[in-house]
């Protein structure tokens, strides 16, 4: 057997980055950019009103208070989205609403508020003259050209993760594509004579297949782009059929077979198919992993997919994914930052550790006066899937650790969907 640490670092030793691809900004959401953008003009490419109001010549305004207003004509108006042909110039006032361009001569905006055009609001009458009862300093309720992004700027760099906010600003750019790393597909191949696909009704002996939906959707939840295979049968002609279907992806997942049964005979197949790195890994749960790579030939080139072959059971199966597969994906797509949050919590109840391995147990997290509490979410056996449908993050019990009592602190690796707790 050998370590968590040891099993990721060979891992993610054999996955890269994939190449890039070129779409539209939409679909480019949580991927990583592949180029710098450089901003072609100024954002806003214009001085414009940060308020609805009045456009003025701020030294206009001199001695302007309120009893005391200084009246200024009003020669225009402009609205966002127009640029008005007439400029500002001493005694006059151009009517401006938020995000127009700010017309020459004017240095100042003037709230609505700030004069007294709330007095005549209903009048229905345009007014030649404003009363201003404020002075203004230069730049005031201005957005200035620029501000924001400068042409010529770098404004999102190269390895850049595409949020909403980068996303919006693709499109401030007027860029309506991306280039960015491409999404990894990840072919998900059930193992197992007792699977019953879900769609059919149960016969004696079955189970329903629950694992490759888990780990679909846990691909999907880390940027990937599962497909889902067949269930493969206990037997090598079908195995290797579809093993090597598999192997079309950019990563081969499987589920089952690779434990030390008479009928677990993926590691079998696949030591045939290519090469296994390992196969057995100091954790709980989760020992029978088995990691390596499926050679595929096509044409005249040998591929070589990395496969992870995840044990059986549906908790150990989603924690190994959570521990290797989902940093492996990551990688694949460009990121650099694979760690979940931690906080370090007390234990409600007391974990054991009678065998040496490094535990994973499902919690609940609660915070009061004395910080985070971890609470077992339950049995924590590993075909409980139901433990981790109601866990908040996993309580790490180190290997050389035989017991965290009750009210001991322990660490606590945050699941997806734990920041509903904070």
């Amino acid at each position: 057997m050998i370590s968590v640490e040891e099993a990721l670092e060979k891992i993610l030793a054999t996955v890269s980055r994939l190449e890039p691809e070129e779409k539209a900004i939409l679909d480019c959401l949580d991927q990583v950019l592949d180029e710098d953008v450089v901003a072609g003009f100024d954002i806003p490419p214009h001085d414009n009103a940060a308020m609805d109001g009045y456009a003025v010549r701020s030294k206009d305004l001199s001695g302007a208070a309120d009893g005391r207003p200084v009246y200024l004509d009003v020669i225009g108006e402009v609205a966002a989205g127009y640029v008005s042909n007439k400029n500002v110039i001493e005694g006059t006032a151009i009517r401006i609403m938020t995000g127009a361009p700010l017309p020459g001569g004017a240095d100042a905006v003037v709230r609505f508020e700030d004069s007294d055009e709330l007095e005549h609001k209903d009048d229905g009458k345009r007014r030649g003259k404003i009363g201003i009862f404020t002075t203004a300093g230069k730049g005031q309720n201005i957005r200035s050209r620029g501000e924001d992004i400068q042409s010529g700027s770098i404004v999102l760099k190269k390895n850049t993760v595409l949020r909403p906010a980068e996303i919006g600003i693709l499109a401030s750019l007027g860029k309506s594509r991306a280039k960015v790393i491409r999404r990894p597909v990840v072919s998900i191949l059930p193992t197992g004579d007792e699977l019953c696909n879900v769609d059919r009704p149960l016969s004696p002996g079955k189970i329903y297949d629950s694992n490759s939906y888990a780990i679909a959707a846990s691909v999907l939840k880390c940027g990937g782009i599962p497909r889902l295979l067949d269930i493969a049968r206990d037997s090598m002609k079908p195995l290797k059929a579809q093993i090597s279907h598999g192997a079309e992806a950019d990563m081969l997942i499987t589920s089952g077979g690779v434990s030390v049964g008479d009928y677990d005979i993926v590691k079998d197949v696949l030591s045939q198919m290519g090469q296994i790195d390992f196969w057995t890994v100091r954790m709980k749960p989760g020992k029978p992993l088995a990691f390596g790579l499926v050679k595929k030939q096509k044409r005249n080139l040998v591929k070589e997919v990395p496969h992870l072959g995840l044990p059986g059971n549906p908790v150990s199966s989603m924690i190994t994914f959570e521990q290797f597969a989902r940093p492996a994906i990551l990688k694949m797509m460009g990121k650099d930052n694979f760690a979940r949050p931690t906080v370090t919590a007390i234990l409600d109840q007391a974990i054991k550790n009678n065998d040496g391995r490094r535990i994973f147990a499902r919690v609940r997290l609660t915070r009061n006066a004395e910080g985070w509490h971890a609470s077992l979410t339950g049995p924590q056996g590993s075909g409980i899937l139901t433990s981790m449908s109601t866990a908040d993050g996993l309580a790490i019990v180190p290997e050389d650790c035989p017991l965290v009592k009750a009210g001991e602190k322990v660490k606590v690796q945050l699941l997806e969907g734990s920041e509903y707790i904070w």
